[in-house]
C-alpha cells in the first residue's frame, strides 16, 4: 500500500514538473503580453455588419490616431481623417486622393490634405485679384503656386505595399514633370532628388504612414515622415517624426504644389475644392 502511494505521489510530481513552462516559453509569453499591450487602439469605432446571416466586427482599413479635441474632415474615397487646423494655425483647404495606374488598375496610393496660412492667402488674393470672381480662375491657382505663403501637404499612405523606391519613382514622374513645365522645358534631376534622395529604398511604408511636405516663407521646402512599420510579425508601431530633407529653392517649392494645383493635378476635384476655399477668402 505504501509503495502504491509513493508511485502516485511520484507521478503527480512528475506531471506538475512537466506542466510548468520552460524559461524559453516564459520569455515568449512575456513578449506576447508586451506586444498585446503595445498594440495601438483603433481610433475609428468598430461596426457590426451582417454577412450570410452572421454578425461580425468590421474595422476601418486604415487606423490612424486622430488629434484630440480637433475637428476633422474625412477624405471620402479613403476614409482618412485630416484635422481642419494645425498647431501652427494652417487651415485645411482641400482633401484628395492620389491614384496610380498599375497594370491598368487604378490603385489608391495615399489620401492627402492641403493646408495653408489662410490669412496670408486672403491678403494675397485681395491685393492681386481684388474682387472675387464668379468661379476659381487659373490666375488664382498660379498666384498660390508662385507665392511663398506658408503651405503644407500631408499624405497618409493607404496602399499597403508601398516602398520608398516607389515613392521616389512617383516623385521623379510627378515632381520632375512639374519642374520641367516651370523651367522652360528643362529637367533638373538633381533638384528632384533632393526631396527624397537621402532615404533608403529598402524602407517599406505600411498603410497609415505619414509624409508631410511644408513650404515656408522664403521658399524653403521641408519633408518630414512618420513611418508605421511591422513589429513582432503583425503589430504596427509608429516611428517618431523624422526630417527627411530641407531645401531652399523657389523652383522646387513652386513645382511641388503645381502637382496638386496646376493644369494637370493629381486630383481635379481636390483642386476645385481648393479653388472654392480661395473664393471664400474674399
Amino acid at each position: 500500500m505504501g509503495s502504491m502511494v509513493e508511485d502516485v505521489t511520484t507521478k503527480t510530481e512528475k506531471l506538475e514538473v512537466e506542466s510548468k513552462p520552460t524559461k524559453v516559453e516564459d520569455n515568449l509569453m512575456e513578449k506576447a503580453a508586451k506586444v498585446e499591450n503595445d498594440k495601438p487602439s483603433s481610433t475609428e469605432p468598430s461596426k457590426i455588419v451582417e454577412e450570410n446571416g452572421l454578425q461580425k466586427e468590421s474595422k476601418p482599413d486604415v487606423e490612424i490616431p486622430k488629434e484630440e479635441n480637433i475637428a476633422v474632415e474625412v477624405e471620402p474615397k479613403t476614409g482618412v481623417s485630416f484635422p481642419v487646423k494645425l498647431a501652427d494655425g494652417k487651415q485645411l483647404n482641400s482633401v484628395g486622393l492620389r491614384k496610380k495606374s498599375i497594370l491598368g488598375l487604378g490603385i489608391k496610393i495615399y489620401g492627402f490634405g492641403i493646408y495653408a496660412d489662410n490669412e496670408k492667402l486672403k491678403e494675397l488674393m485681395r491685393t492681386k485679384i481684388g474682387k472675387a470672381p464668379a468661379k476659381p480662375t487659373k490666375e488664382m491657382y498660379q498666384l498660390v503656386i508662385d507665392s511663398d505663403v506658408g503651405m503644407m501637404l500631408r499624405m497618409v499612405i493607404v496602399y499597403g505595399s508601398l516602398t520608398m523606391n516607389m515613392v521616389k519613382k512617383n516623385f521623379d514622374e510627378g515632381l520632375g514633370g512639374s519642374i520641367k513645365k516651370l523651367n522652360g522645358g528643362r529637367k533638373d534631376d538633381e533638384l528632384t532628388n533632393k526631396v527624397m534622395g537621402g532615404v533608403s529604398d529598402a524602407i517599406k511604408l505600411s498603410a497609415g504612414s505619414v509624409i508631410e511636405v511644408t513650404k515656408s516663407p522664403g521658399y524653403v521646402l521641408q519633408t518630414k515622415g512618420k513611418a508605421i512599420i511591422m513589429h513582432y510579425l503583425v503589430v504596427m508601431f509608429h516611428m517618431k517624426d523624422e526630417v527627411v530633407s530641407k531645401v531652399e529653392s523657389e523652383l522646387l517649392s513652386r513645382a511641388y504644389f503645381h502637382m496638386y494645383l496646376g493644369d494637370d493635378p493629381f486630383d481635379k476635384e481636390a483642386k476645385e475644392n481648393f479653388g472654392m476655399s480661395l473664393l471664400s477668402l474674399f
